[in-house]
């Protein structure tokens, strides 16, 4: 019975694979050739267009493309940078590294359950045997091999620098070292070199054209801006390229994007993952509660690398967004820029409002209950003020000024969140999040439609 279960489950996600191409257009593999779409036809405001590309700007960005069901929508190159320049994806070449992983266990040089030993030999890191036998295949596709990312040069892949942590599986830490030797992994495995492998297996079946180049212990995967967006527009079709499956495996896929473990729940085999409970960040063994970023959709994956190289994939929109470009100031995978650049994103329709023009202080307590069935209390005791209600893609819903210190709010607009601004009469302003849970506001309907055949019965 287990069995069949499983069988029923790889079933469903074979069906899934590929179920987007027929709404999604795709590039020839070779030239240049590549269709748009009007930002008009999606309602998006040249003035918000240009504020955005303000940002971007302000940030260091060289290159940024948005496609739209596979079609070129933004694109637009900063100062000297141009469509044909290149640039390196930092950490983001990760996510592709998985993809070829994927593809050599496909074929059956590999499987991720291997050790690792088994195909960089034995003594590759400074463990004991037993400690260095356990680490596998999967926990470098992970980042929980256990090995100390806390050692003097994290990148360094020679044994003496892969020193003892924890047990693998144990502990989640963003190493460089171990994922590096993914690439010595793959090589032993299929008996090509890292460029040659990628070369048959994703550059003659989607054309995305790029190299890896080593630098230090690393290897730096370096294209032009659109072949990144080739790399998303594969992945947005679940490794499907116009009818061609070149991810065969619809069970490493679905490991691959969602969560891969219980430690870090916003990363899968190499992606990141927006709109989980919790995360964790490189270098910090701390587990913050939230959603990677915010602003940006919930079912996002991200490849995410340094300086702000960016490949985001949102599967309910048909969006793929990559940005590449120098450091915005942050870390080994910087957030924050990512997270502002949705926030825009979100503002860019016309009639509705910018995230800029919502105020980001949140205080509790002024709405009641919260989560709520279909109506809320809202209060600024002593105070007539102004109230405005927004959807979290910044659309004003709602909009009345309130005589006296409360009044209520009725849900028109179904289960979900929403944003509650509040503008006191002595200049205070206040941003709250009012949630009117599905599970809740369906219940509650049921109850009520209950209650009003019984109230008509009675009538009758």
């Amino acid at each position: 019975m287990h069995n069949m279960k499983y069988i029923t489950s790889a079933i469903l996600i074979v069906l899934s694979f590929g179920t987007k191409a027929q709404s999604l257009y795709f590039p020839p593999i070779n030239g240049n050739e590549w269709q748009t779409l009007s930002p008009a036809s999606l309602g998006w405001c040249e003035e918000r267009i240009d504020s955005l590309y303000d940002v971007l700007e302000e940030n260091n960005t060289k290159a940024f493309i948005v496609l739209k069901d596979g079609k070129i929508i933004l694109e637009k190159y900063f100062g000297t940078f141009q469509q044909d320049s290149v640039w390196y994806w930092a950490s983001a070449g990760k996510s592709l590294t998985a993809c070829l992983v994927g593809i050599a266990q496909q074929e059956g040089f590999l499987s991720i359950e291997d050790t690792t030993s088994t195909y960089l030999g034995e003594g590759w890191t400074a463990c004991t045997p037993d400690q260095e036998e356990k680490i596998t295949i999967r926990h470098q596709l992970t980042m929980t091999s256990g090995l100390d990312d806390n050692v003097p040069e994290n990148y360094c892949t020679l044994d003496t620098c892969l020193v003892y942590k924890a047990d693998a599986g144990t502990r989640w830490a963003y190493h460089n070292g171990p994922y590096t030797l993914l690439d010595g992994v793959v090589e032993a495995a299929t008996g090509l070199s890292l460029n040659n492998y990628f070369q048959q297996k994703l550059r003659l079946t989607t054309g995305i054209n790029g190299i890896f180049l080593p630098s230090g212990y690393n290897n730096v995967f370096f294209s032009k801006p659109r072949s990144m967006a080739r790399f998303g527009l594969l992945i947005l079709n679940q490794g499907n390229w116009n009818g061609n499956q070149i991810l065969t495996d619809p069970v490493f896929f679905n490991n691959m994007v969602n969560t891969s473990q219980d430690l870090n729940k916003s990363y899968g085999y190499l992606w990141w993952l927006n709109g989980k409970q919790s995360y964790m960040v490189p270098g910090v063994q701390f587990v913050f509660p939230g959603s990677l970023m915010p602003h940006a959709p919930d079912d996002m994956i991200s490849a995410l690398g340094k300086d702000g190289q960016y490949v985001d994939v949102v599967p309910s929109q048909n969006i793929v967004l990559i940005r590449m470009g120098n450091a915005p100031g942050e870390g080994e995978v910087p957030l924050t820029l990512n997270d502002l650049i949705w926030e825009h994103m979100n503002g860019l329709a016309c009639g509705t409002t910018s995230t800029d023009d919502i105020d980001t202080v949140i205080a509790p307590g002024n709405v009641f209950p919260n989560p709520a069935i279909d109506q809320c209390t809202v209060s600024m005791p002593g105070q007539y003020f102004d109230l405005a209600v927004y959807s979290l893609n910044g659309q004003k819903l709602l909009h009345q000024n309130v005589c006296y210190d409360h009044t209520t709010v009725a849900n028109e607009w179904g289960s979900g969140v929403y944003l509650l601004k509040l503008t006191a009469s002595d200049g205070r302003k206040i941003v709250q999040e009012i949630d009117f849970p599905k599970i809740v506001t369906d219940f509650y309907l049921l109850l009520k439609t209950a209650y009003m055949t019984l109230l008509s019965s009675c009538l009758l």
